[in-house]
């Protein structure tokens, strides 16, 4: 790193130290070390890119070096050289952080620091996902450290926000307020993230794995079946009392290839919440696709095996697992997540529509079950904040609530607790801060993935078009109409459907076509999407729209929806009662390309000034590559070892030695789990093992050098670290170095066996 940031990483490291949970500070840690390893050139790159993925740190667009500017491609001159972050991503050049909120909660203390980080680390904005997590972009990976232990400090990591692992748990944002929930789910979506953050079943899977929950079957406030597990509140009455579970599906995912979750149980009681998902993950990881990334998801499991042999499979890994005291102590503190209001409810305010507060009341404030308070929806252009605003925002969170605040799968943030008295004062404050536009939950509330702005995958721009969209729609009489007000647009930069195109009333995804010598920005059009019922059916695409047409697209549909629809028809049912052929037929002169000497806009994207071009499309890291358990675990071997030198170089040649030992029984491990993925922590069933499987065998066995390096381990078994010599520990510290590099050197040998037997 370089002395600036060397230096700032220190002063966090020291200033936050004993303020964060161990077990993080440790991780992050860890972390640094293998940022300073990588530098070194002593960890694999695809190794260390899963590494950071696994922290959340993403890659973003022209992180390879390269940008077109709409006549050919040009080196992007970062300082660093050829110095990389992981395969073909430069290391100077800035990523993404994704940051995860658990069921979208946030408190003003995490707000500010939140503020703080995107202020000091990124460009200032602090971006909403559709999965309720905090994204920054712009970040420099030698930045990560520090920006991790301020999180950690006040709760929140990133830990598992990317890569193959569990992403951020999401659930209704109205979950404990809604009047048509089961129950709240907040404690559920809580527990399960705490229980299987960095669980040792979820580090071999293929791909991610996303978990959402609803508290009801109908609305879209979860979007349960789009995910790879999805839970609904149940109640059920048993012998006179009613007891809770979850409607729990199974295999749900939109990408390229969209599937709605099945059935997998109609009522799994609260208590088999977490076995029956731990056994999940432990069949998913057990034969889910790991070659073949687009096949790499669950749902393609679900798909091959049928839903029938599938349950069987998890019915049986759950009767195998051992019983685990933690699955359900949560239950034992279920309401400490309940939130009270801060104030009594007060007299509610007369809201003439006509006016600009009742406008707001109309579209942005919903009354919640307990009578007298509301939730306020905080509507979020395109997802964004800044850094301004979301530091006023948690004083207003401060001022009105007990302090809380959560973020939405539709890119906003609600408050919840707000008093009917309130309203008008709470109005006036947001007003202040840019904060009160009044059109959350309309068609002017537009979901939109980064697309060609930041992400590699970005084909059109995703937000460019939005943007236009949004603005066009808000001078637009036509939104006053309750059935076009209600309708949902949602805007991917590509097919893979970051912005969830599939469930919309009308979806946008980008793509380019070529006409003559030149590439022309289209979006294709999804429609068929619902969003209600948990997100209850995918749509599909029907033609290509040249970007430059996409809002008269958008005004013509829905002036034939106005004109054409039945009493209170659905857009939905209308599309599909009007059939597509013709909804296709009504677009046709909008679907034409004119010429580049006639109109040479229709060949620049939105909010763009060079002509189009698909060449800045990368390679995506939505999932790192595969990288084994034993890769994994080598790695931090490699780490533990560099950290055993640096106390050897210190004098404290006992706590040397120690850490010497804990790398060469991690090394061991790593070599373990590719025969036996349950192996424990246990030093004397790491040693068992590793005789069994690679010295019995001779696997392990070095082809010069025989059994020599597999006798360091056991000679350091033995000779136990007490009294040890100066000269005893120097030469320790060589032989665990030694048996390390024996362990790659077995793994390579295995790597290159299962190739030539394929």
């Amino acid at each position: 790193m370089s002395e600036t940031k060397n230096e700032s990483s220190d002063i966090w490291k020291k200033q936050l130290d004993g303020k964060m949970p161990t077990d993080w500070a440790k991780d992050i840690d860890g972390f640094e070390t293998e940022l300073h390893l990588k530098k070194q050139g002593k960890i694999e790159e695809k190794v260390f890119a899963e590494s950071r993925l696994r922290y959340g740190a993403y890659g973003q667009r022209y992180d390879n070096g390269l940008r077109h500017d709409g006549k050919s491609q040009q080196k992007i001159p970062f300082p660093c050289g050829t110095m990389t972050k992981g395969p073909n991503t430069v290391w100077d050049a800035p990523g993404m952080e994704r940051i995860k909120l658990p069921y979208g909660g946030m408190t003003p203390e995490q707000m500010d620091v939140l503020a703080d980080l995107a202020e000091e680390y990124s460009d200032a904005i602090c971006h909403v996902t559709t999965r309720q997590d905090i994204q920054l972009h712009y970040v420099h990976i030698e930045d990560t450290p520090s920006l991790f232990r301020r999180l950690a400090a006040v709760g929140i990591t990133t830990k598992e926000a990317c890569g193959n692992s569990v992403r951020n748990v999401t659930a209704c944002p109205l979950a404990g307020v809604c009047h048509d929930q089961s129950f709240d789910v907040t404690p559920y979506a809580d527990a399960l993230f705490r229980y299987f953050l960095g669980h040792p079943d979820i580090q071999d899977f293929g791909r991610k794995f996303k978990i959402a929950f609803s508290g009801c079957s109908d609305h879209p406030c979860g979007l349960t079946s789009m995910h790879d597990m999805g839970a609904v509140a149940k109640t059920k009455v048993v012998n006179g009392k009613t007891i809770r579970g979850f409607e729990y599906y199974v295999g749900g995912g939109l990408g390229a290839v969209p599937q709605l979750a099945k059935l997998f149980d109609e009522f799994v009681p609260e208590e088999e919440l977490m076995p029956l998902t731990q056994a999940l993950f432990r069949i998913f990881a057990r034969y889910g696709e790991k070659k073949n990334r687009n096949r790499a998801r669950v749902k393609f499991l679900v798909r091959d095996w049928g839903i029938d042999k599938f349950r069987e499979e998890v019915l049986k890994e759950r009767a195998l697992l051992k019983p685990d005291p933690r699955w359900n102590e949560f239950l034992k503190t279920l309401n400490h997540l309940d939130e009270k209001p801060a104030k009594e409810a007060g007299v509610r305010p007369a809201a003439d529509a006509s006016t600009p507060f009742g406008q707001w009341v109309k579209s942005n404030v919903y009354a919640q079950a307990q009578k007298g308070y509301n939730v306020v929806t905080v509507y979020l252009p395109l997802g964004d904040l800044t850094s301004n605003q979301m530091r006023d925002l948690a004083s207003i969170v401060r001022k009105y609530t007990t302090g809380t605040a959560r973020t939405t799968v539709e890119q906003n943030i609600v408050l919840r607790w707000i008093p009917d008295g309130d309203l008008q004062n709470l109005y006036n404050d947001l007003k202040k801060i840019d904060l009160a536009e009044p059109h959350a939950a309309t068609i002017v509330d537009i979901t939109a993935c980064p697309g060609t702005d930041t992400c590699k995958l970005g084909t059109s721009a995703s937000r460019g078009l939005a943007g236009e969209l949004m603005t066009r729609l808000a001078e637009q009489q036509i939104i006053h109409n309750e059935a076009i007000r209600n309708l949902r647009i949602k805007v991917s930069g590509c097919f893979n459907s970051c912005s969830q195109h599939h469930i919309a009333d009308m979806g946008f995804y980008g793509v380019g076509r070529k006409a003559g010598n030149h590439v022309v920005p289209h979006f294709q059009l999804v429609l068929g999407g619902q969003m209600q019922k948990n997100g209850g059916a995918n749509g599909l695409a029907i033609t290509t729209i040249p970007s430059k047409a996409i809002p008269a697209t958008v005004t013509r549909l829905a002036n034939m929806y106005l004109e054409g629809r039945s009493g209170d028809e659905s857009f939905k049912s209308f599309i599909e009662r009007t059939g597509k052929i013709a909804v296709k037929n009504a677009l046709i002169d909008l679907a034409q390309i004119p010429s580049y000497e006639e109109n040479k806009d229709y060949y620049v994207d939105w909010g763009n000034v060079r002509e189009f071009t698909t060449s800045d499309i990368g390679v995506g890291e939505c999932a790192g590559e595969v990288v084994s358990l034993t890769d994994m675990g080598l790695k931090v071997a490699d780490r533990e070892m560099f950290e055993s030198q640096v106390v050897y170089e210190k004098g404290d040649l006992n706590k040397a030695v120690v850490a010497a030992y804990g790398a060469m029984l991690r090394a061991a491990q790593a070599l373990v789990k590719s025969k036996n993925i349950d192996i424990s922590e246990n030093p004397e069933e790491i040693i068992n093992e590793f005789n069994k499987y690679f010295c019995e065998t001779g696997i392990f066995y070095d082809p010069f050098m025989g059994n020599q390096f597999a006798k360091y381990l056991f000679k350091a078994q033995e000779e136990g670290v007490d009294n040890i010599s100066a000269d005893r520990a120097h030469q320790r510290m060589e032989e665990a170095q030694l048996f390390i590099d024996a362990a790659h050197g077995c793994n390579i040998r295995m790597g290159m066996q299962q190739q030539a037997a394929q």
